[in-house]
């Protein structure tokens, strides 16, 4: 098995914790591969970089979520700031141009990761970037990613996360159907009905809207030497980040290239929503060595 060291990066404002799986430099002379996610920290990926053992892969907690703590006193995700961060960590490892997996808002932080440092990255595979603006109902998306931040404002976490999964289940565009259901109850989904009194989740409250928000510069990311491939899970067909994969492929003139599973298809059966991650794995490892 390969042993995992855990590093701390000191940048301004936040202590960058990290994970290094192999050799630095890698023993074979391929690229570090870099996983990472929004707001899914680096405990996310352990399944999928479990399947990588002969390649040495690094993951990591962005500022302000798990392990990695925020000094700047703010609570706000941006894909600039932490694509900063990453390019930061890139120059710790000593290991650049590396390859990079994004999940998610992860995949949204690749993307302008390789805008803002072209040559920090030789592959970027971008997995379901919740990306607002690539979107032809981009006006819809808004009004329903505003209906989940409400209902959590005014119910808590349960009934957020209620309204949170109607919009991503959601098939096909958010017209007057979408918003003309009643709404969800957290309780059918096994989400508490009780309300603790938090507001800071990154994932329902307004800290993550930037990431949503996230205008992707085709220009930039065209010119860049890095291969781009814009990955979509086949059971995410008509849902809401299977269409923001298919509009961003769109816009870089590619298709979306299909994975197994799900939006979070290469995570591990301890998670409460099981991918098919050795499967995954292996589409991966054929995406990243083609």
């Amino acid at each position: 098995m390969t042993q995992t060291q855990t590093h701390t990066l000191a940048l301004p404002g936040a202590d960058l914790v990290y994970d290094v799986r192999g050799p630095l430099p890698p023993a074979d002379g391929r690229p570090v591969l870099l996983m990472i996610g929004q707001p899914m920290t680096a405990d996310g990926f352990a399944a999928l970089a479990a399947h990588f053992a002969e390649r040495t892969v690094v993951t990591y907690d962005p500022r302000g979520l798990g392990r990695s703590v925020r000094t700047d006193g703010r609570k706000d995700n941006t894909p600039q700031q932490q694509a900063a961060d990453l390019h930061r960590l890139i120059e710790a490892l000593g290991a650049g141009p590396v390859d990079v997996f994004g999940s998610s808002g992860g995949a949204v932080t690749g993307l302008e990761l390789v805008a803002a440092h072209p040559g920090d990255v030789a592959t970027l595979v971008a997995h379901e970037p919740p990306i607002n603006a690539v979107l032809p109902d981009a006006a819809g998306a808004e009004r329903a990613r505003a209906g989940f931040f409400e209902a959590y404002q005014a119910k808590g976490a349960g009934a957020g996360m209620a309204a949170f999964i109607a919009m991503t289940s959601w098939q096909g565009e958010f017209t007057d159907d979408y918003f003309a259901r009643p709404a969800p109850d957290p309780a059918m989904f096994g989400l508490p009905t009780g309300d603790d009194g938090t507001r800071d989740d990154p994932l329902l409250s307004r800290h993550s809207w930037a990431v949503t928000d996230y205008r992707p510069d085709a220009a930039l990311l065209t010119a860049a030497p890095t291969r781009i491939v814009i990955a979509v899970g086949e059971e995410s067909a008509g849902t809401y980040t299977a269409r923001t994969a298919s509009g961003m492929a769109a816009l870089l003139g590619q298709e979306a290239v299909v994975f197994p599973s799900h939006h979070g298809g290469f995570v591990g059966g301890d998670s409460g929503y099981a991918g098919k991650p050795a499967e995954f794995a292996a589409r991966l490892h054929e995406v990243l060595d083609h």
